[in-house]
């Protein structure tokens, strides 16, 4: 197995994250001039430690004592500008990221097949659409500012720790193929705990959904227990995962840190024994030392982030991967007359051992009203959910109006058909946006009106206080189910 197989799959998954930031790329230019500049601004904080010490403190020079206290005033004011161009860019970049990937996994949501939904709980969607999207938003702030950033803060440090003394930084750097190891070891555990943490955190979410939107079935039939022991066990699983989690970043970190002090101790020792390095230039050197471990100590906790990034982004990814609905037909009507034909028509559901449907055929004339009667599991449902093409048959054809199925584009044979579905759904909006959902532009209130009194909807909808402009609440809770 080749050992850099997983390391190219991280890049390659990291430049398509990075896709997404790309037609933002106009705000890279700005970044990096606010991370160069925050560099310099750091750096300086500590070359100012010299002539501060060798000429404030041990010559006494009046003018230093008189300007240095002027000089670091205006330096950490130049900092917090320069903090702020260098933060919030990437900020507003990792924000538009994560807007514009939640609106491409909804969109691919909007138009996934039923067969899917048969086998993924929506409550995970969700979790994926919240939470694991949200943990990207890492890999494009923290990733780029610890990278590029504090990339940018070491070398600045270096190089003025080279110029005061190259011998002594030799000692910083010597240890850094020992951490960047570690720091490889380490990758695979935290890949594998950011995983597992969004799959509970998905658990928690499908429990609690089903408990939330099912709490009249759980309480009329005493479900409490059994529904408070399935949460348990879901949010146990995401404790277990979130502490192990940590326990490697600690441990990993722990033993990074440990590596790089024994560079520093032996930085420190060579700097005493070093006749020719002034009491102002040991101060700037340990000050440089000291702001570089900000940087490295981000450099070593970077890895955790982009880790728990592409793990989010994996799930992302395989959501936006995910085939849509097929959709190959070419024929759209603008009226059909509503014969509709079944012949011989099998179905099977693709977790099932057996068909749910075998050679069914019929035929429904326009105006003639037609009711599938049987026992449960019978089909019923499933007769009605080929129609509107929800699922495609396994054998034989559908017909309306004497064309084929599978020959009208989904948006066309769907314009054609009305739903009214086994279960009350209604959307949190106004009773008149419910009874026109799914209308292309605006809707005409008189034929609204008019749709609402055939319904009986009027009826109620003329003594609430907004009428028809009033909210029904979630799935219709603030009205009775008729």
């Amino acid at each position: 197995m080749n050992p850099d197989a997983g390391l190219t799959g991280d890049l390659r998954l990291y430049r398509r994250v990075l896709g997404y930031a790309w037609p933002y790329k106009w705000i890279f230019p700005i970044a990096l001039i606010g991370m160069l500049l925050d560099a310099a601004v750091n750096s300086s904080l500590a070359a100012i430690m010299k002539p501060l010490v060798d000429e404030g403190f041990v010559q006494r020079n009046a003018q230093i004592i008189q300007q240095a206290p002027l000089w670091l005033v205006l330096l950490f004011l130049a900092r917090g500008f320069t903090s702020f161009f260098a933060e919030y860019p990437t900020s507003w970049l990792g924000r538009r990221v994560i807007r514009d990937l939640r609106d491409a996994c909804f969109a691919r949501i909007l138009r996934l097949p039923n067969a899917f939904f048969d086998l993924h709980a929506p409550a995970k969607l969700v979790a994926k659409l919240i939470f694991d999207l949200e943990q990207i938003a890492g890999a494009v702030t923290q990733g780029l500012i610890t990278v590029i950033g504090d990339g940018l803060k070491a070398v600045f440090f270096l190089g003025f720790l080279f110029y005061l003394n190259w011998r002594l930084t030799l000692f910083l750097i010597i240890m850094t193929p020992v951490s960047m190891l570690l720091m490889r070891l380490m990758s695979k555990g935290f890949r594998r705990a950011s995983r597992k943490i969004q799959l509970s955190v998905g658990e928690i979410s499908r429990v609690a959904n089903e408990a939330a939107a099912g709490q009249r079935i759980v309480k009329a039939f005493g479900g409490e227990a059994y529904e408070l022991e399935r949460f348990a066990d879901a949010n146990n699983r995401n404790r277990r995962q979130s502490l192990r989690k940590t326990a490697i970043s600690i441990v990993g970190n722990s033993v990074v840190q440990f590596v790089a002090s024994i560079g520093f101790a032996l930085m420190i020792y060579f700097a005493l024994v070093d006749a020719q390095l002034t009491a102002g230039g040991f101060v700037a050197y340990i000050s440089a030392t000291i702001l570089l471990t900000g940087p490295l100590r981000r450099f070593a906790k970077v890895n955790e982030i982009i880790q728990t990034a592409l793990s989010a982004a994996t799930s992302a990814f395989e959501l936006i991967d995910e085939p849509p609905e097929q959709d190959d037909g070419a024929k759209t009507l603008g009226h059909v007359g509503g014969k509709i034909e079944y012949r011989n028509v099998s179905f099977r559901y693709a977790t099932a051992q057996s068909n749910a449907l075998r050679g069914v055929s019929f035929t429904i004339e326009p105006g003639q009203t037609v009711a599938l009667v049987g026992a449960s599991g019978s089909g019923k449902t499933t007769l009605a959910s080929l129609l509107p093409r929800f699922y495609r048959v396994i054998s034989g054809e559908i017909l309306v109006d004497g064309i084929k199925l599978n020959d009208f584009t989904l948006a066309n044979l769907r314009s054609h058909l009305a739903l009214v579905g086994q279960e009350t759904l209604l959307f949190d909006d106004t009773i008149a946006n419910n009874i026109a959902y799914g209308a292309s532009g605006p809707v005409d209130r008189e034929r609204l009106v008019q749709a609402a009194r055939a319904a009986h909807v009027l009826e109620f909808a003329e003594r609430l206080p907004q009428g028809l402009d009033t909210r029904v609440g979630e799935k219709g809770a603030l009205f009775s189910g008729g």
